[in-house]
């Protein structure tokens, strides 16, 4: 018996002892659920990638792509001047578009800082540029009401100790080659940098929303929590911001409070994402072209509709769309991007209130063909988007009863409940006694994508 009792007295300490281990926040979902309602409100952000690469202007994996040495790349250091760069554009531009929150790279995977570092002497202020840019870029978005995320890469080409592994640029063809390469790095010493790096931006620049830490990519030469120091890392940065939000790559996934949210990268989920058969909060981050650093030639951009689209699908799946923007090495922002932004933007103008605070339509709604739903909870509405415009009948399924009253959402007019219009074999066919028709103008309404708002009973 008094075997048994040990056994049993050891397994409960191990699984508590477990249960510690995998612990990393202690808070409740109601709380959890609070911390984060501003950006599921929200929905709608401007990702920026930013950094010497914009100089080379062809990819900010440039380094990489090409197998630079760092004597190479130096040369995007030594001219980064970015004279034409004034964020309170950028921030009003974002607003104008219809964002309510911005990420910028604070640091991405060439190692380079935009913020005035104590550990390194490559950063902003040693550059011609010579001031703190991620500072400025702070003040303006805050003036313009904006929410601020940073955006920091653990990985680090540039840093002496990061060891090299398998998505470095300098990574050998030869597996032997990997020891021989690492001999002289230190990934203990990296852990500190990339701690004391992560301070800084957490406690230099105020109250900071959202971080994105980027990336994980555990197995034979790759990186993962054991390599970044992870929960430690992680217990740090809740400390150091409270009600900070942060995504899910520091490969934390099964800790509990490791992460916020999940990040499919560049492309559409088919359905809400779900992590132990529950959904979960979740962002997609997209590019306007296939790059996510300036790249001038690059030729592959979304149309206007394709990303309202991909906004709105997001919104009816119950996520949030990061949209990113490549600013170029003197400032700017890419006048093909600017003209997105600013079309966007006419069409949040008037369409806004089918996104904020929206998230997917409960199922007993059906989604009519050639649309989208969202649903706003908290006024109990339900919005229909017109990817592919009809012609003037536009049924309803199973809505008979459910409707107060109808309108188009751009400009507030009334859209009646009739009987369907024609003549012949086959007209009104298909209407079932618990469905509605809406008679809808022949001409499409002068927006891209039109919207139905229906107040429920």
């Amino acid at each position: 018996m008094k075997r048994i009792m040990i056994i049993t007295l050891l397994s409960l300490m191990t699984m508590v002892a477990y249960g510690q281990e995998k612990k990393i926040w202690d808070e409740s979902a109601q709380e959890k659920k609070d911390r984060l309602e501003w950006w599921v409100n929200d929905r709608f952000g401007l990702f920026i990638h930013w950094g010497t690469y914009s100089l080379a202007a062809r990819h900010e994996k440039v380094m990489k792509n090409e197998k630079m040495s760092d004597k190479q790349y130096k040369r995007y250091f030594d001219n980064f001047n970015p004279d034409l760069y004034e964020p309170a554009e950028w921030a009003k531009m974002a607003k104008e578009a219809g964002m309510k929150y911005a990420v910028i790279t604070t640091k991405h995977h060439e190692g380079f800082t935009l913020f005035d570092s104590e550990y390194t002497d490559y950063k902003v202020t040693n550059t011609p540029y010579g001031k703190d840019a991620l500072r400025e870029w702070v003040d303006a978005f805050r003036a313009e009401g904006l929410k601020i995320g940073f955006y920091y890469s653990m990985i680090d080409w540039h840093h002496p100790d990061y060891t090299i592994d398998r998505v470095h640029p300098h990574a050998p063809k030869n597996e032997a080659d990997y020891e021989k390469l690492n001999k002289d790095r230190d990934m203990e010493v990296y852990r500190e940098y990339l701690k004391n790096q992560v301070t800084e931006i957490l406690t230099n620049y105020g109250k900071v929303d959202m971080l994105w830490m980027d990336f994980s990519f555990p197995g034979e030469h790759g990186k993962g929590r054991e390599d970044w120091g992870a929960v430690e890392l992680m217990k740090l940065i809740r400390k150091l911001q409270p009600g900070i939000i942060v995504n899910d790559r520091l490969d934390l996934k099964e800790y509990e409070g490791g992460w916020d949210f999940t990040t499919p990268e560049q492309f559409k989920v088919n359905e809400w994402p779900t992590y132990n058969g529950e959904k979960i909060p979740w962002e997609t981050c997209q590019t306007f072209s296939g790059s996510w650093g300036y790249y001038r030639d690059e030729m592959t951009w979304k149309s206007n509709k394709q990303l309202l689209v991909l906004l709105i699908e997001s919104v009816s799946k119950g996520g949030n769309l990061l949209l990113n923007v490549g600013p170029t090495g003197r400032g700017t922002i890419d006048y093909r991007a600017e003209n997105v932004l600013q079309d966007m933007g006419e069409w949040m103008k008037y369409n806004s209130r089918a996104i904020y605070e929206c998230t997917q339509a409960p199922e007993e709604f059906e989604v009519p063909d050639n649309s989208l739903l969202t649903y706003n909870p908290k006024t109990n509405r339900l919005y229909i988007h017109l990817l592919d415009y009809p012609l003037q009948n536009f049924t309803l399924k199973g809505m008979k009863g459910k409707i107060n009253y109808v309108q188009f959402l751009h400009d507030g007019s009334e859209i009646k409940i009739t009987k369907p219009h024609g003549f012949g074999p086959g007209a009104g066919q298909g209407l079932g006694e618990n469905d509605l028709n809406l008679s809808l103008p022949v001409t499409k309404p002068n927006v891209e994508i039109p919207v139905i708002e229906i107040i429920l009973n």
